[in-house]
């Protein structure tokens, strides 16, 4: 169900959706989001399951603004209606297992034949090439070879995984940045490149600071539970009804913070007075905080240490965080009708532009709803494309 045209900055892009699950679909999402036309390709049974059900909020979410054509790549004919789908194409975009692009005939330098200018991505689990090349990429399996498992969670506790799919996520994002600098550069070569990303690399890439404590300080970083690693007192803390997060980083923002509490002598003390002191002895100091900071609600909390300039904030359920009055304030969702689902809510950009609105124009569409309007696009008849559904081609 459309429920406005496209319209936005990339308004003038063809995007080819060969995605599934989650990786890829984000990459497109934020493509979608920003006004391209995006044809994801599904298999004639469609994609359900492959990023939960199609009518789950998992499914609603990942694949809003798209029209759906259902095509069995597995075909030549099928082939053949991709192939002529590329050549009017800007991008396409897949998250095969590296082999499987080959063997459908729909890589690179095959598209590349056809459409010059197209700008191909592709995002796996560990790469294009290399000696983890054949082994299947999963999120989890990310977060532990990237090192994130090992700092997060409570020290002793063993490895943790977070608690969003992080590694898929932002490998998508990476590709989207990817292809977007592509068609930047496209404007000046007149030529179209092979963009990559994956979940691996997407991963090390985000462990950033702690990253590079080995890397350049050859620190191999810990669990530090809620614990800031670095900067201290940085945690969670528990209240008189509840818990909230305090970030003191810095000499400045710790002697406010002693002074909120009205405890003066634990920046005095030795043993907290400078940032190595308190790094040093975090647990003690955690302990000395908590014993103050139970004596007041979380709401008196927040209130009094934010006006001493003190960082301070709830920690939410999810119905909390969407209640809060500054998430409202920065319009985090979108309600879209669905035809069978009826009005559906789904997340929202991060970024906003001054002049250039992103928008939610469509539901995620059913199962090739489009297939015949897309078919129709390309030159095909209507006995061709009733030809096509008899051999179960689309």
């Amino acid at each position: 169900m459309t429920t406005g045209p496209n319209t936005g900055p990339l308004a003038r892009f063809k995007v080819i959706d060969l995605t599934r699950v989650r990786a890829g679909p984000t990459a497109v999402r934020q493509l979608a989001d920003w006004g391209a036309d995006v044809i994801k390709i599904e298999s004639p049974e469609g994609d359900a399951g492959l990023g939960g059900e199609r009518h789950g909020p998992d499914f609603q979410n990942l694949h809003r603004n798209k029209r759906s054509l259902t095509l069995n790549l597995k075909s030549p004919d099928g082939v053949a209606i991709m192939k002529r789908l590329v050549a009017k194409a800007d991008v396409v975009v897949e998250n095969y297992r590296p082999d499987v692009k080959f063997r459908l005939g729909v890589d690179y330098e095959s598209l590349k034949a056809i459409n010059p200018r197209i700008v191909y991505a592709s995002i796996s689990g560990f790469g294009q090439d290399g000696p983890y090349i054949d082994r299947p990429g999963f999120d989890q399996i990310a977060q532990g070879m990237g090192g994130l498992m090992s700092i997060t969670g409570e020290p002793g506790r063993g490895p943790m995984r977070v608690g969003i799919p992080v590694a898929d996520l932002t490998a998508g994002i990476f590709a989207a940045m990817g292809i977007l600098i592509a068609l930047l550069e496209r404007e000046q070569s007149g030529e179209g490149q092979w963009v990559t990303s994956s979940l691996l690399g997407a991963q090390i890439s985000m462990l950033d600071f702690q990253a590079a404590r080995w890397t350049i300080g050859k620190e191999v970083p810990g669990q530090a539970g809620n614990n800031h690693p670095t900067s201290i007192p940085t945690g969670v803390f528990a209240t008189a009804d509840g818990y909230i997060n305090i970030a003191a980083a810095g000499d400045d923002i710790y002697r406010r913070l002693c002074k909120a509490l009205g405890a003066e002598h634990l920046f005095s003390d030795p043993m907290y007075s400078t940032g190595r002191a308190r790094s040093q002895n975090r647990d003690s100091l955690n302990e000395a905080i908590g014993a103050f900071t139970v004596a007041k609600t979380s709401a008196d909390w927040i209130e009094t240490l934010n006006k001493a300039g003190v960082p301070s904030g709830p920690i939410y359920k999810m119905n909390e965080v969407f209640a809060d009055p500054q998430v409202k304030h920065l319009g985090m969702t979108r309600v879209v009708p669905h035809p069978v689902l009826g009005d559906v809510e789904v997340i929202g950009q991060p970024i906003e532009l001054s002049r250039t609105p992103w928008s939610i124009r469509s539901a995620t569409p059913e199962a090739g709803e489009h297939t015949d309007a897309v078919l129709t696009e390309l030159g095909y008849s209507a006995e061709e494309i009733a030809r096509l559904h008899e051999g179960k081609v689309v």
